[in-house]
């Protein structure tokens, strides 16, 4: 009985193999796919040979196997192309305002008397220690370890202050921020 049975799901691989390599092949158009799809349907078919009687049309059930792989796989290609669309969309938007920011970018406006207003305006409205504390950082250089040491604080803390002063400064100075980065770092 064992041997008959072998012998049937041999003969019906034989006859059904290939084309449900083809017809996988055809709309996933990857080889080793395809190939993994026609296995995974007569593995399929091989744990439902016992119940062979309530599969009346063999080539249907292989088929239908094979079409609903086929099918989730390029669901979840049409994703990945989908998703990878969204990145490169936004990639080149960003790029387009980088490129639109730095051309409309004129740097006598850095220098101008309103931005230098505007900054000495945002600086005198910080706390001193603030205050002092990004200026020795970002106008003396003078290294946060230094600056914890002379203020008797964390380095931690003067972070804390050189982000706090940062922080003003990009709100008061928001149309001008792309080039006066260009400065303060």
């Amino acid at each position: 009985m064992e041997k008959d049975k072998f012998k049937a799901f041999n003969e019906i691989y034989n006859t059904y193999y290939r084309k449900c390599f083809l017809f996988a092949k055809s709309y996933v158009h990857q080889v080793e796919v395809a190939d993994d799809f026609a296995s995974e349907a007569m593995m399929r078919l091989w744990e439902n040979f016992e119940n062979a009687d309530d599969i009346i049309n063999t080539q249907a059930f292989l088929l239908t196997v094979v079409k609903n792989l086929s099918l989730n796989y390029l669901k979840r290609e049409q994703l990945k192309y989908l998703a990878h669309e969204t990145i490169q969309n936004n990639t080149q938007k960003e790029m387009e305002f980088r490129i639109s920011t730095l051309e409309s970018c004129d740097p006598d406006i850095l220098f101008s008397s309103e931005v230098r207003s505007i900054f000495e305006k945002t600086l005198a409205s910080l706390p001193e220690k603030t205050r002092k504390i990004f200026v020795m950082s970002r106008v003396e250089d003078k290294s946060n370890k230094e600056i914890a040491q002379k203020f008797g604080i964390s380095v931690k803390g003067v972070d804390y202050h050189v982000a706090k002063a940062l922080k003003e400064l990009r709100i008061t100075l928001k149309d001008y921020l792309p080039a006066l980065l260009f400065l303060l770092y």
